[in-house]
């Protein structure tokens, strides 16, 4: 992003949207490893199926490795991380780092996710999973704390859709909830795996009135969009970029909603939207294509998500650079974005207003003025020459 770009409207600097005040409600926390210390833990734990040993070439081999176009090749990445995450000590240092480069990049609330199942292999009991990440957690906020920045994250409990453990995953959420777990998910390749398959989860959840996110249209489409929400009763959809699908844009720029996307709209259901992912996936063919443009112009309650930061080589701050110069977004719409997600997190109500009142619009307040100061001076800067 150049410079003279930035100086129109109030398009935020790269550096102005690493300092912006961010909220992230997708991002999978085996997604989201740094390649040193994948490296690190595959020596101290005698994993020796990494396809590279070198932390640089790791990183390069993730991204492209996912970067196929298909949901499936894309799950199959994890088979490394996963490996890697089966100790304790590992957990909670996969956790800490995790806090402590969000809060690195701006983000000032995350939603991070993870499936206590997978973590099984050495011995851990799925409690003594939850606790090592929810400790790994504190520890990388407090760390974030000592060095200026500021995050809260809370951990999602996934179960995975091809198994049959949701509703043990799904009382293992709630058992642990005011403890650093804020809500249910489940997640997983979408064909062939419908929600349906664990309404006993999804029912149990909303008999404890308890917040649960469904993976739902990233790559099946309409169908898994509506049984996620009707069938299902999911707060949030876990990309939902399919809802695209039921609207049609016409040549003379006029557009029309089908019953479903008209539903979501109307409902205020939060679409929890990855751009970088859904290229990898093959939902959207480039930024400039993808759904989130069309979405937010027309009002949805669209969030701007990481989903996979390791496979996507992407960031929080990556996600809004490339929106901004696809879009021509400003500060406003990435406050837009941030409140967006803010109001859609399974907080308490009160919380997330705190959130919202001191922490995102000052943050972005302060941005924006600074951004008015520095068109004030350049503005007075070329007066003075020109007398």
């Amino acid at each position: 992003m150049t410079s003279q770009t930035a100086q129109k409207a109030n398009i935020p600097s790269s550096d102005q949207i690493r300092r912006a005040p961010k909220v992230l409600l997708h991002d999978h926390l085996d997604g989201g490893l740094r390649p040193g210390t994948i490296v690190e833990l595959a020596r101290a734990s005698s994993y020796s199926q990494l396809p590279e040993t070198d932390p640089d070439k790791l990183g390069v081999w993730f991204h492209e490795a996912a970067d196929s176009g298909s949901l499936e090749r894309y799950l199959e990445t994890f088979s490394h991380t996963v490996g890697v995450m089966q100790t304790r000590d590992a957990l909670v240092r996969v956790a800490r780092e995790c806090a402590e480069d969000l809060a690195e990049d701006g983000v000032v609330y995350a939603e991070v996710r993870y499936a206590p199942e997978q973590h099984l292999e050495a011995g851990l009991s799925l409690e003594e999973v939850v606790e090592a990440v929810n400790e790994g957690f504190r520890e990388g906020e407090r760390i974030a704390r000592e060095n200026g920045h500021r995050i809260r994250v809370g951990a999602l409990l996934t179960a995975m859709r091809h198994a049959a453990r949701a509703l043990e995953i799904a009382e293992l959420a709630n058992r642990y909830r005011d403890l650093g777990v804020v809500g249910f998910d489940i997640a997983g390749a979408e064909a062939g795996h419908p929600p349906t398959r664990h309404l006993d989860a999804f029912e149990y959840l909303k008999r404890e009135n308890n917040h649960f996110t469904i993976h739902a249209g990233e790559a099946f489409g309409l169908p898994s969009i509506w049984q996620a929400l009707q069938w299902c009763g999911a707060d949030r959809l876990g990309h939902g970029v399919r809802i695209i699908d039921d609207i049609q844009v016409h040549a003379d720029g006029s557009v029309k909603l089908g019953r479903l996307a008209s539903y979501v709209r109307d409902k205020r259901i939060p679409l929890e939207l990855c751009p970088s992912s859904n290229l990898q996936t093959g939902a959207a063919e480039s930024y400039a294509d993808h759904p989130i443009g069309l979405l937010r112009r027309l009002h949805f309650r669209a969030t701007v998500n990481t989903d996979n930061r390791l496979m996507s080589h992407t960031s929080m701050s990556r996600e809004f650079e490339h929106l901004v110069d696809a879009f021509g977004y400003t500060l406003d719409d990435m406050q837009w974005f941030s409140v967006n997600a803010m109001k859609s997190s399974f907080i308490p109500f009160d919380e997330r207003l705190a959130m919202i009142n001191d922490v995102i619009k000052p943050g972005f307040a302060e941005l924006k003025s600074e951004w008015l100061f520095r068109q004030t001076s350049s503005t007075s800067g070329s007066e003075a020459e020109e007398d």
